[in-house]
């Protein structure tokens, strides 16, 4: 499921790294995530390796990684591939990623790219599933409890986050 949503509480602006966040969830429901950590694109080359190992090393820290069980290795790969989709639209659509922002909370792990961009991403049911491209949306719909966009208040750009439920 997919709205665009007004700034929840926590999408405000920047937090400092380790600041406890609260965003909402679409019925109101708040989340409490324990760490973030923010990782500056702007400008960067190879911007999907960079988010990708900064997000390993996140997980790492947050004890996602290594994985002991089947489960726990799937939720980290899950992570890993919606963060390399979320930063490869913001490539690919918007001029590339300002920002990948990860919040890891007890049993979430939230995940926002900031982008300059004014494009609003929408999953593509794969028409032909062999053929490369257009799926990136779809697959973060299928592997996320939620996703969504916010607009920025200065009326320029966006973040795209999504939500994944942690290991058992």
């Amino acid at each position: 499921m997919s709205t665009t949503r007004p700034s929840p509480a926590g999408d405000r602006g920047p937090e400092p790294e380790g600041a406890a966040v609260t965003p909402a969830t679409p019925g109101g429901q708040v989340r409490e995530l324990r760490q973030v950590r923010r990782l500056r694109l702007v400008g960067a080359s190879g911007a999907v390796q960079r988010a990708r190992d900064f997000t390993r090393q996140a997980l790492r820290d947050w004890g996602w990684l290594p994985a002991a069980t089947a489960e726990q290795r799937a939720a980290a790969e899950d992570a890993l591939l919606v963060v390399s989709e979320l930063v490869t639209n913001a490539c690919l659509h918007a001029d590339g990623p300002d920002e990948l922002r990860i919040g890891c909370g007890p049993k979430i792990l939230r995940v926002e790219v900031v982008d300059a961009g004014s494009g609003q991403p929408t999953p593509r049911t794969p028409h032909r599933a062999g053929r490369p491209g257009g799926h990136g949306m779809f697959i973060v719909q299928r592997l996320c409890l939620d996703w969504g966009v916010v607009r920025s208040p200065e009326g320029v750009g966006k973040t795209v986050w999504a939500e994944l439920a942690g290991p058992s």
